[in-house]
């Protein structure tokens, strides 16, 4: 059984070594630690190798960690790993309770481990992220149907099956995407309380809570599209018919006092406008369920082509 720690970092040299120290190298029968160097333009790199990481990635550029992440997941499957957990490279969670983190896979319950920093402790966190977390949660866990408690957690273990099964297309984030990945696909999902430390200095990824609501909340709209394209579609179309019938029913109520229509004219051309637009939105919903069928017939394939990959190489 190995085990490999991915911990994707940008400008973290000074908590990196601490980090990778701190990971239980007796918590399965080989652990392997993989840091992905998302273009950092400190020490980052130096400090991991010099800390004991088994292997290196590093980025010329900053990409974000939506890519690193997904780099990672790929790196760690072709080192062989049959458990994979992704950690942070500042420091805030404990490397100590990985072996907690990766029991309900060992034990073939799970295939997928939260960390619920909610259920466990928080040493601190500022208000404006906790209310973003609750919010971004409360969203996620409405989009899966999985009763999260902390999708933005970043402390999280895969089985292999499970990494070989989630493909990460956003570009910001990885938290939301994948839990409504793993949920879709019908793998099974379970949450430990965990330890959340205080960090030094600001978050790399949440720079701004508005730009993250943003970003991730755009991440998460197109994970329930692509998954549930009709009820996506119907909902915003059935919205435009009904506005579009208000608007008639001043129309009809004008004809019925008048005899004409040319006194609301305007919302006459209005009505018949959002009911077009209505329809042509719910007609999108079933071209686009259809597409999702295509979909899903090509994430089974994709996986079992990298199944057969992986099984080749070992």
């Amino acid at each position: 059984m190995k085990l490999v720690v991915m911990i994707p970092a940008y400008n973290e040299e000074k908590s990196i070594a601490s980090v990778i120290k701190e990971i239980p190298r007796n918590c399965c029968e080989e652990v392997e630690v993989l840091v992905i160097n998302d273009g950092s333009v400190d020490r980052t790199a130096q400090e991991a190798k010099k800390a004991g990481a088994d292997k290196i990635i590093s980025f010329k550029r900053n990409k974000g960690l939506a890519p690193a992440f997904k780099a990672g997941l790929q790196q760690a499957i072709e080192m062989g790993a049959d458990i994979i957990v992704n950690t942070d490279g500042d420091g805030q969670y404990n490397g100590g309770e990985i072996p907690k983190l990766i029991e309900p896979i060992l034990a073939g319950r799970s295939d997928f481990v939260l960390g619920s920093r909610t259920k466990g402790h928080i040493e601190y966190m500022p208000i404006q992220k906790k209310i973003g977390n609750q919010i971004a949660t409360f969203i996620t866990r409405m989009v899966s149907g999985f009763p999260v408690s902390d999708a933005q957690s970043g402390f999280r273990a895969f089985s292999r099956d499970c990494a070989l099964r989630l493909n990460v297309m956003a570009d910001y984030t990885y938290v939301q995407e994948t839990l409504i990945q793993a949920s879709h696909y019908g793998l099974v999902i379970e949450e430990v309380p965990i330890e959340f430390r205080r960090r030094d200095g600001h978050s790399r990824l949440i720079s701004s809570i508005w730009k993250y609501a943003k970003r991730a909340g755009g991440t998460i709209a197109r994970g329930y599209s692509d998954f549930h394209p009709l009820e996506t579609f119907f909902g915003i179309g059935i919205f435009f018919i009904f506005v579009g019938l208000i608007f008639g029913s001043r129309v009809l109520l004008g004809y019925f006092e008048t005899g004409v229509v040319s006194g609301n004219l305007p919302s006459a051309v209005l009505t018949v406008l959002l009911i077009l637009i209505g329809v042509s939105t719910m007609t999108l919903g079933i071209i686009a369920d259809t597409l999702r069928t295509q979909r899903m017939v090509q994430d089974e394939i994709l996986y079992r082509l990298k199944k057969l990959e992986y099984e080749n190489k070992t």
